[in-house]
């Protein structure tokens, strides 16, 4: 199962700017894109939406180009254009044929660099984040996980939301994006990545063309984050309660980083996981259940969610907390084989992709300052083992603080209080 070592190329030019390539031979096609090392967590409170509103407006027309040709100038060669913005970093990226990947860092570099903040497209743009702003809200599966995050870091910058608060948002003008683009957007923190059927030394040509001028400067201080915890319950007349419990994890840099992620693949990360068979198939509690691990730049959070009935969630709670306290006593060594070889094969699939591939070396590289090669991330998954396990849900369920959500018919649910004490028992 163990892949040959990829090709991967890194070259830094003098302005700090990072180009890192790596080459998939027989592919006839290729992703190229921006990760900036900007996020929601980089906001000041009075910023929070701007990073993902910044990315909204890079699409909304350069010096050179209206916000059609940039959507035109992809699409006429059959490629695709896209962004996101997530609480560590904000990323635009393409995916076109081998002979457009001149033209894709091109439009890439342009959006990027030079954005017009016209005021006109400002309040189109507006509006429709407000929208999604009031989707999410109507979406209890997705907003649960925002209040989760929130209880978690409370009066943090990592705790706020990505979309921010509508008056925020109402507010924005073409000074406040300005700012933060001064503020974060310096070439020491970006990453120009790209994978596929691609020439490292003509995209790092093109790269000198375009973002070599750029001045060096001092990269943002953000501040880190805390876990504090806590709980909070919405109550609202819906068909199920939806049920978040998170725990305090390990950040990437973190030794136990691996072991959190073959924890939670065995606990809730499939059809064979011990949540999934007791909680769904055994007493029917639910449709779905899973648990996940996010590792983050100083922080993670083991995160567990499940959508149920007023009158069972009481025992889902339970259940999951009784099978967290299990795993430090009887997980398998059968089990954690099978979470490994599902986290390895996971892996491997998607990075079939290119734009997979992209988006990884640009988060290993942020995080390390260099590509670890898969073979790398193999041997640490395969080398957490039984008693990593076992020791790590024992000291989750005593140790760790923890966060809660209920969102839903709730009034006579769960507590954070009664859960815990359930892990002593």
């Amino acid at each position: 199962m163990t892949p040959r070592p990829d090709p991967v190329r890194l070259t830094t030019l003098p302005n700090g700017f990072r180009i890192v390539t790596e080459a998939m031979p027989g592919l006839k096609s290729a992703a190229v894109g921006i990760w900036v090392m900007a996020g929601a967590r980089h906001e000041r409170a009075e910023q929070n939406g701007i990073a993902h509103f910044l990315e909204h407006m890079a699409f909304k027309g350069t010096p050179r180009r209206t916000a059609l040709q940039i959507a035109e100038e992809i699409e006429d060669v059959g490629g695709y254009i896209n962004a996101y913005t997530s609480r560590e970093m904000t990323a635009y990226y393409a995916r076109v044929l081998d002979g457009d990947v001149p033209l894709a860092l091109d439009v890439i570099g342009d959006i990027v660099l030079n954005p017009l903040f016209d005021q006109k497209e400002i309040e189109v743009e507006r509006h429709v984040i407000l929208q999604e702003i009031g989707q999410a809200l109507d979406t209890p599966d997705d907003i649960i996980f925002d209040w989760l995050q929130e209880v978690a870091y409370p009066n943090q910058p990592f705790g706020r939301t990505i979309l921010g608060p509508a008056e925020r948002v109402a507010a924005f003008g073409r000074a406040d994006f300005q700012t933060f683009v001064s503020e974060n957007y310096g070439p020491g923190q970006m990453i120009l990545s790209a994978a596929g059927a691609v020439d490292h030394d003509q995209i790092v040509a093109q790269a000198q063309e375009i973002f070599g001028g750029l001045s060096a400067r001092p990269g943002p201080v953000f501040q880190p984050a805390h876990f504090v915890g806590g709980e909070r319950h919405e109550i609202k007349d819906l068909e199920q309660v939806h049920f978040a419990l998170a725990f305090e994890g390990p950040g990437v840099r973190h030794p136990d980083a691996y072991t959190a992620q073959v924890f939670t693949t065995a606990l809730g990360g499939g059809m064979s996981s011990r949540l999934f068979q007791k909680i769904r198939e055994e007493r029917g509690l639910c449709y779905s259940i899973f648990a996940q691990a996010g590792a983050n730049d100083d922080t993670g959070m083991i995160t567990i969610y499940a959508g149920t009935s007023s009158a069972e969630v009481g025992e889902l709670g339970a259940l999951t907390m009784d099978e967290i306290k299990r795993a430090g006593e009887d997980m398998s060594d059968s089990e954690l084989a099978r979470a490994r070889v599902q986290m390895k094969a996971g892996m491997l699939m998607g990075l079939e992709s290119p734009t997979s591939r992209a988006e990884r070396m640009a988060r290993l590289l942020s995080i390390w300052d260099r590509v670890p090669d898969v073979a790398e991330t193999i041997a640490q998954i395969d080398a957490v083992s039984a008693e990593d396990v076992r020791r790590f849900s024992a000291n989750l369920g005593q140790q760790a603080p923890a966060a809660l959500t209920l969102y839903g018919p709730a009034s006579a649910g769960t507590d954070l209080a009664s859960l815990r004490s359930r892990l002593a028992v």
